[in-house]
């Protein structure tokens, strides 16, 4: 048995959020080691972020201190209250072709009844084991090396037939520690998720293609999902590429799924498309329409000028019938 219920419709023409990671350039003295000639190199304003070595020192401290009796095979606050995990923010940009620096795409394969996505998926929850008192130090930006000391999350996409993490050029993760234990842990994906397309309607046809996700092994009493507000994005719509389909929305919801080994929170995420009618209009209907109407200039020709009726029937189907199958 399954309850849901259901949030408001979010709205996606706002613009994208700021990236979350910025990159700092590197001193220019630290360059020279590289040659000396000038002449090959532009000349451009190098940003220079200087740290204290205290701040480093400060930060090992802090990473030594927090994990010298973290045991990262128990979740935080194990026999206490439920641990609450936030799907803080899950960028969905769609896109049906990968341009420029766009790297979020959605394509439909008809075939498989899937469909496939590239996403940046963030989870953020609160570990009391990992709050320290720094003054200097509010928050703490790791890399992917800090990912695999703590506990996170097994969260799992319950209808992907297959899902792949970016590894290019460095693991595309990142985790950040706030000083009271909260912690935010991003990861890029693609995942191929399965989507019952009903075509019965073609080419008027909608689609409602959910993706699902909930913990593997935590029912609902160890770990509790909930949406953050603004929790689902998407990017500015001027860079969508969405050629045979109109982006209608997102939806999300929160459902419980009830098994012999529990009660599991169940969070999804619905993709509304439409297919655009005027697309195979162009591409399929016309040039058919124009085959035929074309066939019936033959009739016009005498009975026995049969080469000419049979040229200008086979120059209109090699002409049209390409079109119809672009």
């Amino acid at each position: 048995m399954i309850k849901t219920s259901r949030s408001a419709p979010l709205l996606f023409s706002s613009p994208p959020p700021p990236p979350l990671l910025s990159l700092t350039h590197t001193n220019s003295s630290d360059l020279r080691e590289y040659g000396d000639d000038d002449e090959d190199h532009q000349d451009t304003t190098v940003n220079q972020m200087l740290v204290p070595r205290s701040h480093q020192e400060d930060a090992t401290l802090i990473l030594n201190n927090l994990l010298k009796e973290y045991d990262k095979t128990l979740r935080p606050d194990i026999g206490g209250k439920d641990q609450e995990l936030q799907a803080a923010r899950l960028f969905l940009p769609l896109f049906f072709s990968n341009t420029g620096c766009q790297i979020f795409i959605l394509t439909l394969l008809f075939s498989s009844q899937e469909y496939q996505i590239d996403i940046i998926f963030a989870q953020t929850w609160v570990d009391t084991r990992l709050r320290y008192n720094s003054s200097s130090m509010r928050i703490l930006t790791l890399n992917s090396n800090m990912v695999g000391l703590i506990w996170l999350p097994d969260t799992i996409f319950r209808n992907s037939k297959n899902a792949d993490s970016h590894w290019i050029t460095t693991p595309n993760q990142l985790l950040r520690i706030w000083n009271n234990g909260k912690i935010l842990y991003t990861l890029r994906m693609t995942i191929n998720a399965e989507c019952q397309l009903q075509l019965h309607n073609f080419p008027m046809d909608e689609h409602s293609c959910p993706l699902v996700f909930s913990s593997y092994g935590y029912p609902r009493d160890e770990i509790v999902y909930k949406w953050k507000r603004n929790s689902v994005e998407t990017s500015d719509q001027k860079y969508w590429r969405l050629y045979q389909f109109d982006f209608m929305g997102l939806r999300n919801t929160t459902d419980v799924l009830t098994t012999t080994a529990g009660d599991y929170v169940l969070m999804t995420v619905y993709f509304d498309l439409s297919r655009r009618m005027g697309y195979f209009t162009i591409q399929t209907y016309i040039p058919c329409i124009l085959t035929v109407v074309l066939s019936w200039v033959s009739f016009w020709i005498k009975s026995d000028a049969t080469p000419a009726r049979t040229a200008l029937d086979n120059t209109a189907y090699i002409v049209f019938l390409p079109l119809c199958f672009v």
